[in-house]
């Protein structure tokens, strides 16, 4: 990843931002109403365990901390959120909302020293688009990204790619089949993983677990 292409994809929500503003189309989701449906399963990674008590989660890609929001909004109880991304101007859209939590504005391949282990890190749209990567640029980037944060999670890590089970593929969109990602994950990282498929978008998600 010497080339750094993929800051094409921060450039792109950047974009988004300026243009929309602080809502969904401003971090580029197109529907509202899948929003919502997103953080749910995402947070469904976290496992339930009475003895742990609060849990520590990162939002790795936390745009504008819609994440947040949604967790204050149904009153989602025992979590100590942060947030990451590689926008300044995302985090000081972040930091502007919500001054007491903790934000990162770093690139995690540069610097994956410069934050701490969490118990969870949720990557939501981190890699949905490619836009001008090609397929194997941006699984390069996938793969170096999971084999990073996977270490700095003490439990496990969320995140979405497109499905290929569509009825056809946008080129700037990231379409991922399932062999070639459980090959990756089974023999680099883990091979404790579930695949949510069952939530009506075309994408899905990945549970990776230590």
């Amino acid at each position: 990843m010497n080339d750094k292409k993929y800051l094409n994809i921060i450039a792109h929500y950047e974009d988004c931002l300026e243009k929309h503003g602080d809502n969904h189309m401003g971090v580029d989701w197109p529907k509202k109403e899948d929003v919502n449906t997103r953080y749910r399963v995402m947070l469904d990674l976290i496992r339930s365990d009475k003895t742990t008590g609060e849990i520590t989660l990162l939002d790795f890609g936390c745009g504008a901390s819609h994440l947040y929001e949604y967790i204050l909004q149904y009153q989602i109880p025992n979590i100590t959120y942060s947030g990451l991304d590689l926008s300044e101007k995302f985090i000081s859209l972040s930091k502007g909302k919500f001054p007491d939590n903790q934000f990162y504005c770093l690139d995690i391949i540069e610097d994956p020293n410069g934050i701490p282990n969490f118990d969870y890190i949720l990557m939501n749209g981190v890699f949905t688009e490619k836009r001008e990567l090609s397929f194997d640029e941006m699984f390069e980037y996938l793969k170096t990204m999971l084999t990073i944060t996977f270490q700095k999670a003490n439990k496990g890590i969320a995140f979405n790619v497109m499905s290929k089970a569509v009825d056809w593929e946008r080129n700037d969109l990231f379409h991922l089949s399932l062999d070639t990602l459980a090959d990756f994950l089974t023999k680099n990282l883990s091979r404790h993983f579930v695949i949510r498929n069952d939530y009506g978008l075309y994408e899905y998600t990945v549970y990776l677990y230590k």
